[in-house]
């Protein structure tokens, strides 16, 4: 399938808000928005790069994709050394995970992978250093009472009250948020995809 004036159309291979509002600063509007079923349990032994490339590849490939569709999709991981940092389904793992970074690095790895109409997959994948103030058990409680970072990964939204509690950021904010725009663009005019 292809608009009107014959350019292949996008796929956003993901239910996340905050990618479609990514792609949107790009001037994007996805023309099909499909929600990847995929199981994003790390593999025993995986390391969060591999882990973060893996479920963006995956997450690209579990959509369905008609001829002339481009598909992109991302994800986004924390990561603490080795050690790859759930969604805060809880509020008590939230507080576990803010007492664990609290004045310590992480890295938050943002993979994005793109498939062209050819089927072509292009990779590319951004690490982001961030390192939170030392938090105060207040600082954590006020945190989680406002709720944004509840089902995020490391249990905060970069994008909300949390920015004002980082101390240190080296690399992409967009790819911390879920999809670093400089690279994203750069697949995107890859696979062909008219941009300004």
């Amino acid at each position: 399938m292809t608009d009107q004036a014959g350019k292949p159309l996008l796929v956003l291979a993901s239910s996340s808000p905050r990618r479609r509002d990514l792609l949107a600063r790009l001037g994007i509007v996805p023309d099909r928005i499909a929600s990847p079923d995929i199981d994003e349990t790390p593999l025993k032994g995986e390391l969060p790069r591999a882990y973060a490339r893996r479920l963006a590849v995956e997450k690209a490939r579990a959509v369905d994709r008609a001829p002339n569709e481009i598909v992109i999709a991302g994800d986004t991981s924390v990561a603490l050394g080795r050690r790859v940092l759930p969604p805060a389904d809880t509020v008590e793992l939230q507080r576990e995970m803010l007492r664990a970074i609290s004045g310590r690095r992480q890295m938050c790895i943002s993979s994005v992978c793109v498939i062209d109409t050819a089927g072509r997959e292009r990779v590319k994948q951004v690490e982001t250093l961030v390192i939170f103030k030392n938090l105060t058990d207040q600082e954590i409680e006020a945190y989680i009472a406002s709720g944004e970072g509840l089902g995020k990964a490391g249990g905060y939204a970069i994008q909300g009250r949390a920015e004002a509690l980082i101390r240190r950021l080296s690399g992409s904010h967009s790819g911390v948020i879920g999809l670093p725009l400089y690279e994203t663009r750069a697949l995107l005019r890859a696979a062909s995809y008219p941009l300004d």
